[in-house]
C-alpha cells in the first residue's frame, strides 16, 4: 500500500468523522473539535484536533493536527490525555459533540435526495391507510 501525504490522511480523517465514525468527539472552545478515529482502510487509530471548515471543503481547517496510533488502545489513551488537558485548561465545551458533523459537501446528515421528486418517504406510509385515500 502506497504511503499517504499528511494532507490526504487529514482529509481522510476529516471524511470519517463527517460520515459518524468517529469512536469519540468533542467539542472544544473556538469552535475546535477532538476526535477519536480507526481508519479501517490501514487499520491505523487517529486523534485528530481541527477548526470548523469555512471554505466548504476546499481547504483543511487551519490549525488541524493529527497523532497517529498502532492499536486502539494507544489512541484511547491519548485522546482521554488530550481531553483531559483541554478540560484542565477550561477548553472543553461539549465531551460528547455530534456539531458540525455532515454538511452537503461530504455528503453527511442529507435527509432526502437532492433531486428526489417526492417528499413522501416510502418506508413510512401505512400501505392499508395509502389505498384507501386514493379515489
Amino acid at each position: 500500500m502506497q504511503e499517504r501525504s499528511e494532507e490526504q490522511v487529514i482529509s481522510r480523517l476529516l471524511e470519517l468523522e463527517n460520515d459518524g465514525q468517529a469512536e469519540r468527539r468533542a467539542e472544544l472552545t473556538n469552535e475546535r473539535f477532538l476526535a477519536l478515529l480507526h481508519d479501517p482502510d490501514d487499520g491505523m487509530s487517529y486523534v485528530l484536533r481541527h477548526g470548523t471548515d469555512q471554505t466548504e471543503g476546499a481547504e483543511i481547517p487551519a490549525g488541524t493536527e493529527f497523532y497517529q496510533y498502532p492499536t486502539p488502545d494507544e489512541a484511547q489513551r491519548a485522546f482521554e490525555q488530550l481531553l483531559a488537558e483541554s478540560r484542565q485548561a477550561g477548553e472543553l465545551v461539549e465531551e460528547d459533540s455530534t456539531d458540525d458533523i455532515g454538511d452537503f459537501e461530504s455528503s453527511g446528515a442529507e435527509v432526502r435526495d437532492l433531486f428526489a421528486d417526492s417528499d413522501e418517504d416510502e418506508l413510512s406510509q401505512d400501505p392499508v391507510i395509502s389505498e384507501e385515500e386514493e379515489p
